[in-house]
């Protein structure tokens, strides 16, 4: 498949838990029940930083794709609005898969998963859960939380600690939620202080729009207790792991690791760091790749056939 297949976009509400994700659904036109991909983004980040981007590609090489925001971000339902929870995000992936079971339009047995960063690892986890899935992309994967936390010097660990405190407290007390920002200059308080983390986030999100910078606290113990690599091993489904050979955010050392253990994984790794997959030159030649991977893994031959 070289030719570009024309596609249209809507959005569509997906019911999840006792609220709903927002996400677009890209319809390949005129391709009769298209392969499908699930793509989730990263921490705190939702479908407008750059999902579209990498869901169009996929669309004008007739493969139907659906970019959903996790609940309480975005444009997504959710009462605890900014709070980050790994198991709910799951219980998300989860709906979006059942959302596309149910639809006539789409081949729910050539479905794929797509997700980037924290999304990453989640998608490890949701494809050890399913193996029936066609295939699964991890890009820049969020791995071990516990070894990520174990890189963080004792100075910024005792600062992460104290509003984890302060936070508890707070609901205890009743008073506002203390919050912690994804993202800071080095040195600053955050769950990422890397050089290209602050800009990173910042440079993904469309013009005229600001990136909402902050969660509760309490989501410390939750980040370093995930540990989403240690799945790998039972991921039966094809798996390909795109990975930056000079990630800022989750180390290389530890994600080659657990990539390695999976049975049918495919490993690429990139120079570009954790941020610049998205953009330019590393963005194109990512979603070649997994293009290549996709067209191999969820029967394309047949797709072109019946245009």
């Amino acid at each position: 498949m070289t030719s570009e297949q024309t596609y249209r976009r809507t959005t569509v509400s997906i019911p999840s838990g006792n609220s709903f994700c927002a996400a677009w659904l890209y319809l390949p036109e005129g391709v009769s029940s298209p392969p499908v991909v699930v793509l989730g983004h990263g921490m705190g980040a939702t479908r407008e930083m750059r999902l579209d981007a990498f869901a169009e590609r996929f669309a004008s090489r007739g493969i139907a794709c659906i970019a959903f925001t996790y609940r309480n971000f975005g444009d997504s339902g959710g009462d605890h609005r900014q709070e980050l929870h790994p198991r709910q995000q799951l219980q998300d992936w989860e709906a979006v898969l059942a959302h596309v079971r149910t639809r006539t339009d789409l081949d729910s047995e050539r479905m794929a998963v797509w997700g980037t960063s924290f999304g990453g690892g989640h998608v490890i986890t949701i494809a050890s859960r399913h193996p029936e899935l066609a295939a699964a992309v991890a890009q820049c994967p969020f791995t071990d939380g516990l070894a990520t936390a174990l890189r963080q010097g004792p100075r910024e660990s005792l600062r992460l600690q104290s509003l984890l405190v302060r936070d508890l407290l707070a609901t205890v007390t009743r008073r506002a939620p203390v919050t912690l920002p994804f993202a800071a200059k080095p040195g600053g308080v955050a769950i990422m202080t890397a050089e290209d983390a602050l800009p990173g986030y910042e440079a993904l999100m469309p013009a005229g729009e600001t990136f909402i910078n902050h969660t509760r606290a309490r989501v410390i113990p939750r980040l370093a207790s995930y540990r989403p690599g240690r799945r790998a091993r039972k991921v039966a489904p094809p798996i390909l792991f795109c990975v930056s050979s000079t990630d800022s955010v989750a180390p290389a050392d530890v994600t080659l690791k657990y990539a390695h253990q999976a049975p049918r994984g495919v490993v690429k790794t990139y120079d570009a760091g954790h941020f610049a997959f998205y953009l330019g030159e590393p963005f194109e030649q990512l979603v070649a790749d997994q293009l290549a991977f996709f067209e191999e893994h969820l029967g394309l031959a047949g797709t072109a056939d019946e245009r």
